[in-house]
């Protein structure tokens, strides 16, 4: 099993590694990249391949795991689990309400965290 698609780990960014490695596999779930009853590896696995502590990997599969987006199962490995509704729109509003509070908690404005979205957009679709 490999890393899933698109994963990747940026040093230089302030995000904790976990939350890089949670938003990533939450955005692929939500944009059908990794569809419902994927195999994702296995913690050990994804963290030798990212160069990360199986810890960071752990943790960010926790967290998955609490807001629904996985399922893991003993002897089942990890997985996409369904999504409720499967409703895209859902997803989106989720991800956003929690990205805005975590704006406000910084004391970020409106219209800085609106740029560094449409940076990070920019910065995907060129990669």
């Amino acid at each position: 099993m490999s890393t899933p698609p698109l994963i990747t780990i940026d040093p230089t960014q302030p995000v904790p590694p976990y939350v890089q490695i949670r938003d990533q596999i939450a955005d692929l779930i939500g944009t059908g990249e990794l569809p419902e009853g994927t195999r994702l590896p296995p913690v050990r696995q994804l963290a030798a391949d990212l160069g990360l502590a199986t810890g960071t990997v752990a943790r960010a599969y926790q967290e998955l795991e609490a807001t629904a987006h996985l399922t893991t199962r003993r002897g089942g490995g990890t997985r996409v689990a369904p999504q409720p509704g499967g409703s895209r729109d859902a997803i989106v509003r989720q991800h956003a309400a929690e990205f805005a509070a975590t704006m406000r908690r910084l004391g970020v404005t409106q219209a800085e965290a609106t740029a560094a979205v449409e940076a990070a957009f920019t910065r995907r679709a060129e990669a």
